[in-house]
C-alpha cells in the first residue's frame, strides 16, 4: 500500500512539542520520571485522543495506542519522548511525531491488514540513572529489577523510588514482555546524531543495525587525607587512579576501532584540601562486533586494576547495562533503502548506528528497521542539535513508504515472521 505521511503536520507537531518542553534551541526538558516528562506525555495523550485508537500504559511505563486492523498480529511504530537534560528538540521526538503521522495516514487510508500499535518507550535515554532502554528492555525480557533497583540519580534518589512516584512497580516491569506476543515488525525513525550522512551528502539512510554497548560503574576506594600534610608517595588517591585508567581506556577504543567513553567522575569528599578517598567513574563501551566488544571490556577492566594497584587503591566494577550488537531484518532494511531513494534521498548502503535505540532491544525479537535523517550540525544530546527541513521531510516520507510497503507485504503473506 502507498502510505504518504503529512510531513508538514509531523513538523508542526515537532515544533509544538519543542515549544511545550523547553524550546527548540533552549534545551529539551523531558527527563524521564520527572514532572517535565509527565507533562510531555500529557501533550502526547492529547494527540492520541484525536485518533481512533485505544490507549493504555503497560507495567513498565510504556504508553501504547492500538489501531485495529483486519488480520492477526500487529506492527509497531514508535520511539521515545524522554530526553537528556538540555538535549535536542529532535532526539526521540522525531520518531514519536512520525509514528503519530503514520497512524493518522493509516486511519485515512482505511483499515490496515493487521493491527498497528503506536508506542512511546519509557526512559530510552537512561540520562537520570545511567540505565538506558528501560521500558523497551522490560518488554524485550532483558530487564532484571535487581540490577537497577539501587541505581541513584545525582540527588541520591533510587531508581525504584522514582518509578514508584510515577505509579510503576519495578518488580512488575518484566511482565510487560507479553506486549510483543504477535508482533510482526517494528519501525523507528530517528536523527543520525552523528556526521556520516552529512559528510557524504546524504539526507537520509536505512540503518543496518546498532552497536553493542556495555556500561559500568567503576568504584575506586583509597583513603581521604589532608592535601597539605600527606606526601605524594604515601597517598591512596582514587581520583589519580581513575584519571590514569581513563586515559588507558581511551586507547582501548582507538586500538579496537570502537568507542570508549568515561562520561563522568565523582569523588569524595570533593573538597580542594582533601585527597579523594572514593571515586566513582561511569564507563561506556561500544562496538559492532560482539567478540571485539568483549575484548574491550576485559582490557578496560585490566586498565582499572593496574591503575588501582599503582595508587594503592582497590577497585570494583558494577555492570549497569549491556546490549549486544543488533542487526536489523534484511528484508525490511531493503524496503527502507528503496523508500529513502524514492523519497528523494539516495540508494546508498545502509549505515550502522553507534548510539543505542529502543530498536536495539526490540530488534532481537521482532523484525525491525530504522531510518535516519541527516544531522546538521552532526551532534546530539545538546541544545544545538538540528536537521534541515529537507532532510527531515525526506526521512519522514521514507518512513511512511517503508511502513506502507511492509504492511502490503504482510497483507499478502510475504512477511510472516513474528516475535521470537
Amino acid at each position: 500500500m502507498t502510505l504518504r505521511l503529512d510531513a508538514d503536520r509531523v513538523l508542526a507537531d515537532l515544533h509544538e512539542l519543542a515549544a511545550a518542553s523547553g524550546g527548540e534551541h533552549a534545551g529539551a526538558k523531558r527527563l524521564a520520571w520527572s514532572p517535565d516528562w509527565l507533562r510531555a506525555r500529557e501533550w502526547l495523550g492529547g494527540r492520541l485522543d484525536e485518533l481512533p485508537v485505544s490507549v493504555d500504559r503497560d507495567v513498565a511505563g510504556n504508553i501504547w495506542a492500538e489501531l485495529e486492523g483486519d488480520g492477526d498480529g500487529f506492527i509497531i511504530v514508535g520511539s521515545h519522548i524522554d530526553a537528556v537534560p538540555s538535549g535536542g528538540w529532535l532526539d526521540g521526538a522525531l520518531g514519536i511525531c512520525a509514528a503519530l503521522g503514520a497512524v493518522r495516514a493509516l486511519t485515512d487510508a482505511g483499515t490496515p491488514p493487521v493491527n498497528v500499535r503506536f508506542v512511546d518507550w519509557a526512559d530510552e535515554e537512561g540520562a537520570r540513572f545511567g540505565r538506558s532502554l528501560l521500558g523497551s528492555s522490560a518488554v524485550a525480557g532483558t530487564l532484571d529489577p535487581d540490577d537497577v533497583r539501587e541505581l541513584k540519580d545525582s540527588a541520591g534518589t533510587r531508581l525504584e523510588d522514582a518509578l514508584k512516584e510515577c505509579g510503576i512497580d519495578l518488580d512488575e516491569a518484566p511482565n510487560a514482555r507479553e506486549r510483543l506476543d504477535g508482533a510482526l515488525a517494528y519501525f523507528e525513525l530517528h536523527i543520525e546524531q552523528g556526521p556520516v550522512l552529512l559528510d557524504t551528502g546524504r539526507l537520509a539512510s536505512a540503518v543496518s543495525g546498532t552497536f553493542g554497548d556495555e556500561r559500568f560503574l567503576i568504584r575506586f576506594s583509597g583513603q581521604a587525607a589532608h592535601a597539605g600534610s600527606t606526601p605524594m608517595r604515601l597517598r591512596r588517591d582514587t581520583l589519580a587512579a581513575a584519571a590514569t585508567a581513563a586515559l588507558e581506556i581511551r586507547e582501548v577504543g582507538i586500538r579496537h576501532e570502537g568507542v570508549t567513553t568515561v562520561g563522568s567522575m565523582r569523588s569524595e569528599p570533593g573538597v580542594i584540601t582533601a585527597i579523594a578517598g572514593e571515586t566513582e567513574m561511569m564507563l561506556d563501551l561500544r562496538h559492532l562486533d560482539a567478540d571485539t566488544l568483549a575484548t574491550m571490556v576485559q582490557e578496560c577492566k585490566q586498565a582499572c586494576d593496574a591503575a588501582a594497584a599503582t595508587f594503592d587503591c582497590t577497585v570494583e566494577a558494577q555492570r549497569v547495562f549491556g546490549a549486544t550488537p543488533t542487526p536489523f531484518h534484511p528484508d525490511l532494511v531493503a524496503i527502507a533503502r528503496e523508500a529513502v531513494a524514492e523519497a528523494g534521498g539516495d540508494d546508498g548502503d545502509p549505515i550502522p548506528s553507534g548510539p543505542l535505540h529502543d530498536a536495539t532491544e526490540i530488534g532481537r525479537l521482532v523484525p525491525t528497521v530504522m531510518i535516519f535523517a541527516q544531522s546538521d550540525p552532526p551532534i546530539s544530546h545538546t541544545e544545538v542539535e538540528d536537521s534541515s527541513e529537507d532532510a527531515l521531510k525526506v526521512a519522514i516520507e521514507a518512513y511512511g513508504i517503508t511502513v506502507g510497503r511492509a504492511l502490503e507485504r504482510i497483507g499478502a503473506g510475504e512477511l510472516t515472521e513474528v516475535a521470537r
